[in-house]
């Protein structure tokens, strides 16, 4: 709990930045998580819960001094799709099973922890995530049309609603549209000139407000309807066994999008402000998290970047933050939520539609047209496949899509033909160096990549096609080795093939600067016997192998390349 040491170092400076810094998240947190249960398709109590009890497990667990966990579009998002279809139209089942899928994300998130699998926060690359996150921030939009325009529709999937919302438009509730884009400016003008202020609080009071004075809900304007006060009751419900093992791929799917964003966001405050997160002990974190919302009777939350930028402005420095920020959302859940059943949807939808802008990153997109116009594709791929085969599917494209992009980029590596430049030291590639000096016969060839199964035929396409570009007879072909940190049968299998191939053709196929790490793939006595085999073309260095060509004399190395004098 790395949250006690903080607190037994506690200085007492600390006491006033972290006090302002937690009543100010509470301001965002308590509306930002009343809208956002509506995402997931929930009580608005149940987003209280959602944003309160994490933070007290956050700030015993956390290892950053700055992160704030709760509610989270994208997660609310994700659980929304895969609770549907289960509970079909049940809001009992509904909200049983949601206990059940943020109680076996938390413990997905701990088991991972305790197994150091800290680095899956890699797993996602940049590109593939943005746009998977684009995507989501495209559904939740479309989703809060029909709440802030107040007209009615039925559809699910993202272009559906786009079509109901062009249909429909001019059968919006007059007076839920004023209200809805009057709030939704607001929020706006209030984020842009005074970004310190909580913006989405001062929206909801006012919306409230504007109900109560105005009686707008006796006009048709929706609003958020009873809260109920205090504590939730623990309750599980069991589950046939067919349930949990779909729950458990939806979970697995929620911890990975989660802990990814939420690692990030954890990994940039802490960059800002000079310390390291453990990536390890936030997964056990985030598993408190959620396994606290669970036991509240909450859904699955992750780190908020929105509440995390507001503690880091407002100057937090420790944890403590967070109890803060609970402790006020829960005097609100013990003495004021009668006015909280005057909040209008249209005002919650504002403030979700404005969060899904800021969780769209079009910053990101402007760098990939910029920087590479093949990963601007993957990401853009990643949200149009969000959009059009749904939220869960999406899950699974943005893992496909960065396994793709890894296969692609290590099946296809860089190599080159190696040679002497003059005034620098070592072997460099001919490509980089035109003037570069060759040996004739001899090729020196580096594969710049681990050589496994699936890369191990371009290895030997690469290799036969230098050959053929050699402007002379080629009598040997050193492969410097120095790039290859992991090696496996199949590689080696095609590597033996090679070899009898260019035997058979009067070429020799060497190594130079074979990692000894190599023989841990395999067992200690079988790498022994390949050692031995293959001595007489094995060399430590690049160097020893083009002395040990220039004194071949009938394909017969003297001296032995490994000896002394090589």
């Amino acid at each position: 709990m790395p949250g006690l040491g903080i607190f037994r170092r506690y200085h007492r400076s600390w006491l006033r930045s972290d006090l302002g810094a937690g009543l100010s998240v509470a301001a965002i947190a308590l509306p930002v998580g009343i809208a956002y249960a509506d995402l997931a398709g929930v009580p608005a109590v149940v987003g209280m819960y959602s944003a309160i009890f994490p933070l007290l497990a956050y700030a015993l667990f956390g290892s950053s001094r700055q992160l704030m966990t709760g509610p989270d579009a994208a997660t609310c998002i994700i659980v929304a799709a895969s609770l549907g279809p289960l509970a079909g139209g049940d809001p009992e089942r509904y909200l049983a099973l949601m206990v059940i899928l943020t109680l076996m994300t938390g413990i997905l998130y701990v088991i991972a922890g305790f197994s150091r699998l800290g680095f899956i926060a890699n797993f996602l690359s940049q590109p593939i995530l943005t746009g998977y996150l684009n995507g989501i921030a495209l559904i939740i939009i479309a989703g809060q049309l029909r709440k802030l325009f107040g007209y009615s529709g039925e559809a699910e999937e993202f272009f559906p609603k786009l079509t109901e919302f062009i249909v429909q438009i001019d059968q919006s509730h007059l007076p839920t549209l004023v209200l809805g884009l009057g709030l939704l400016a607001a929020l706006l003008i209030l984020r842009r000139i005074a970004p310190r202020l909580p913006a989405a609080l001062i929206v909801v009071v006012a919306g409230i407000a504007m109900v109560v004075m105005l009686g707008l809900d006796q006009n048709g304007v929706a609003v958020l309807g009873s809260v109920p006060a205090g504590l939730p009751s623990l309750h599980i419900a069991t589950f046939e066994s067919g349930t949990f093992k779909m729950l458990f791929a939806d979970a697995a799917g929620i911890a990975l999008v989660s802990f990814t964003s939420g690692v990030l966001t954890a990994k940039s405050f802490a960059r800002r402000n000079r310390y390291e997160v453990d990536a390890n002990q936030e997964l056990i974190a985030f598993g408190a998290c959620n396994i606290a919302s669970g036991l509240a009777q909450g859904f699955p939350v992750t780190g908020a970047d929105s509440r995390t930028a507001v503690n880091n402005a407002m100057g937090g420095k420790t944890q403590l933050v967070g109890i803060v920020a609970a402790a006020a959302m829960l005097l609100i859940l013990f003495f004021l939520t009668e006015p909280l059943g005057y909040v209008p949807t249209a005002a919650l939808a504002a403030v979700i539609m404005v969060s899904a802008v800021g969780l769209f990153d079009f910053g990101e997109l402007r760098n990939l047209y910029e920087a590479s116009h093949r990963e601007l594709l993957l990401s853009v791929g990643t949200t149009l496949g969000v959009l059009i085969l749904g939220v869960l599917p999406g899950v699974l494209l943005a893992v496909a899509l960065s396994l793709f992009w890894l296969l692609t980029v290590v099946s296809r590596p860089h190599d080159g033909v190696l040679g002497r430049v003059k005034g620098v030291k070592g072997f460099h590639n001919a490509a980089d160096f035109p003037d570069a000096i060759t040996t004739p016969g001899l090729i020196l060839y580096r594969f710049d990549a681990n050589l496994v199964f699936f890369n191990a035929d371009y290895f030997r396409d690469r290799v036969r096609a230098v050959i053929l570009a050699s402007k002379t007879p080629v009598e040997w072909v050193v492969v410097d080795m120095s790039s290859i940190n992991v090696i496996d049968i199949t590689a080696l299998q095609k590597f033996e093939e090679l070899r009898e191939e260019l035997s058979a053709r009067g070429i020799v196929l060497a190594t130079a600067r074979v990692k000894q790490g190599l023989s841990r793939f395999f067992n200690y006595d079988w790498s022994v016997k390949q050692r031995a085999r293959y001595k007489q073309y094995r060399f430590h260095t690049v160097k020893s192998a083009v002395r040990a060509f220039n004194r071949r004399s009938d394909a017969q190395v003297s001296p032995a390349p490994d000896s002394p004098q090589s």
